[in-house]
């Protein structure tokens, strides 16, 4: 329940702006990604991206800020109206079809920003910073996916509209894998952060959490990321932000998944595990999709 001054009943100030990182370039996935963003590769027949900003739109996210690069236009495309499209679809009667194409423009009031800056993931925040100021918001990586039966960001704002709490999205890998990661270390029986150190030795990681791309932040770390010094391989890191701020008293917490998984798309193999899992729950194409997997093994 929200207040006539636009807070919920609690104080807690309501979010309802996301910033997504979509400006890499996806050298991994090469040369797929050579004239294509790795955004807009497809998760059978929905972009990833699309995926992501539907994820952030179930949660009640109504401005999306995008920040993106020189070659991302297809990305900025897909989210407005192809009226050469429509009018093709409207003639030939495919109802169906024209409802998704115009529905994907209608999604959300979307922005787009240009990222400048030093290279690392903190960067998109700086970028955003005069749209979201002094106010909460999400902070999402446009190349993670997390498929629940509640869709994950909603899961994240329900937390922080009972607590108030900043948060980050964890979930738990293989030992063999924290030295991917960055491996968030909590107070023992709480899921409050001490720290956060990224892709540690596989014999000095203080578990087996690794952080993905799904934040809850504010001004105070906008501020922090201002002042904050290039911290490894010279790039500016979103968790050196969480870092300083945990050390200076704020409480900042991990948010597991319930009822699902987190799925990174970023290198062939974890892209086709990810297409597989969407695939594999569709009533259209699934029994068809796992009868001819079973036949392959």
């Amino acid at each position: 329940m929200q207040t006539k001054n636009n807070k919920i009943s609690n104080g807690v100030e309501p979010i309802k702006k996301a910033v997504v990182a979509v400006a890499g370039s996806g050298t991994r996935l090469l040369p797929a990604t050579k004239s294509m963003p790795k955004e807009m590769l497809p998760i059978v027949d929905k972009p990833i991206i699309q995926l992501v900003v539907e994820e952030l739109v179930a949660a009640g996210i109504e401005d999306i800020v995008l920040v993106t690069k020189w070659d991302k236009k297809p990305l900025e495309d897909h989210f407005d109206y192809n009226w050469a499209l429509i009018d093709d679809l409207k003639k030939a009667g495919k109802d169906k079809l024209l409802d998704q194409v115009k529905k994907i423009a209608n999604l959300a009031n979307f922005i787009y920003v240009r990222q400048k800056g030093p290279y690392g993931n903190g960067t998109p925040v700086l970028s955003a910073a005069s749209i979201v100021k002094n106010e909460p918001f999400m902070f999402v990586w446009g190349d993670d996916l997390v498929k629940s039966k509640v869709p994950f960001a909603k899961q994240m704002l329900s937390d922080y509209n009972k607590t108030g709490h900043l948060m980050i999205g964890v979930q738990a890998v293989a030992k063999t894998e924290v030295n991917r990661y960055g491996i968030v270390k909590t107070k023992k029986g709480s899921l409050q952060i001490e720290d956060i150190i990224e892709k540690p030795a596989i014999n000095e990681a203080p578990s087996r959490l690794a952080d993905f791309g799904r934040m809850i932040l504010n001004q105070e770390i906008i501020d922090i990321l201002k002042s904050l010094p290039l911290g490894k391989n010279n790039e500016l890191w979103i968790v050196d932000a969480i870092k300083q701020y945990v050390k200076q008293g704020g409480k900042f917490y991990a948010k597991k998944i319930q009822g699902g998984e987190w799925l990174t798309t970023g290198d062939p193999l974890n892209y086709m595990k990810a297409m597989l899992k969407y695939a594999f729950d569709r009533p259209d194409i699934g029994p068809e999709i796992k009868k001819f997997t079973k036949e392959l093994l």
